[in-house]
């Protein structure tokens, strides 16, 4: 009795104002990535530290070894990469309307502040104040993405033995310009190989 009483607690929709376990509802899933687009500068891989903050220390929706295979995921699918992680995180929550849900605050930041950006951009692109701007930007940026990056391979198991194939696969992507797609499915493939081999 007490397995199926667990078993409908999980599937059961989440309710709409966020009410309940971790606060998982619709609209909390919207603010949580409102939040995530508002506040991300550089967008892609410069959203994992506050992705990591917000869905996997705030609110604890999911673990950090799934959040990897949830990265790994989105850079092999099509689209936008924070739209991708929105969507596998919202429909985990709660289904369809969670994916709507978190999909759409992920994207509307962007689209509200771009397009008047876009319209006017033209007009100040040039000015040594954006340049300026613009260039303390980027440095900050690759930090961004290199803390998380360190972070998360701690929850990857990586060791001395392993710790090649990161290594390795980051110099194919940069030297020779091998797609993530490929590094991904191979390192899939291998790692379903030598896990049969062991068992």
């Amino acid at each position: 009795m007490q397995e199926n009483s667990s078993s409908q607690n999980i599937s059961h929709p989440l309710p709409l104002n966020g009410e309940g376990a971790g606060g998982r509802g619709l609209f909390s899933l919207f603010s949580c990535f409102f939040t995530i687009g508002l506040f991300t500068i550089g967008g892609g891989y410069a959203m994992i530290p506050l992705m990591q903050e917000k869905i996997i220390d705030k609110n604890k929706w999911i673990e950090k070894g799934e959040f990897l295979d949830l990265i790994a995921i989105a850079q092999s699918c099509p689209g936008v990469f924070a739209i991708n992680i929105a969507i596998f995180v919202g429909y985990k929550l709660n289904k369809i309307k969670g994916s709507i849900a978190a999909c759409l605050g992920a994207a509307l930041p962007s689209f509200l502040i771009i397009l008047p950006i876009a319209i006017f951009f033209t007009q100040f692109k040039d000015l040594p104040i954006v340049k300026s701007i613009f260039a303390g930007i980027r440095p900050a940026v690759v930090a961004l993405i290199a803390v998380p990056t360190f972070k998360l391979a701690k929850s990857a198991n990586i060791t001395w033995k392993t710790v090649w194939i990161p290594i390795l696969s980051a110099l194919l992507i940069w030297l020779l310009g091998v797609s993530p797609i490929y590094i991904i499915m191979c390192a899939g493939v291998a790692g379903y190989v030598w896990g049969k081999s062991k068992s």
